[in-house]
């Protein structure tokens, strides 16, 4: 396993424990891109991504992410094929989506990642199938 792969799953067993609090794993200058789904936008930098990233779970009530599988695609891109679900605080509907998140790496640290809510879009970004 690669040292890009033991990140991300690292990454990975905080989210699935609910600990969203740790950005050590993410590059000082990370680009966040969600693609589609409730919130699409690009954010630069720990403080805007952890400014939109908190006001985003703040919204919701049992928030959980799993992954489904990991593929490491090359040197720096890790795909994880992934499961959300949470239920929303304010309608106390319930929100689940089968996505992807594609990380890329560079010495160490996650220097873009980018989330798509729909996993079939993201495996056809990259050239995969499920």
């Amino acid at each position: 396993m690669s040292a890009n792969l033991d990140l991300v799953r690292a990454i990975y067993a905080a989210w699935e424990r609910g600990d969203h609090s740790s950005a050590e794993w993410a590059d000082p200058d990370v680009e966040v891109v969600i693609v589609d789904g409730p919130n699409p936008g690009t954010w630069t930098g720990l403080a805007a991504v952890a400014k939109e990233w908190g006001e985003f779970i703040s919204g919701f009530e049992e928030l959980r992410t799993v992954a489904d599988e990991y593929r490491e695609l090359d040197d720096e891109r890790v795909l994880v094929l992934t499961q959300f679900s949470a239920r929303g605080k304010g309608s106390g509907l319930d929100m689940t989506a089968k996505g992807a998140i594609l990380f890329h790496t560079g010495e160490g640290k996650v220097t873009r990642m980018v989330r798509y809510w729909e996993r079939d879009r993201a495996l056809a970004v990259v050239g995969l199938k499920e």
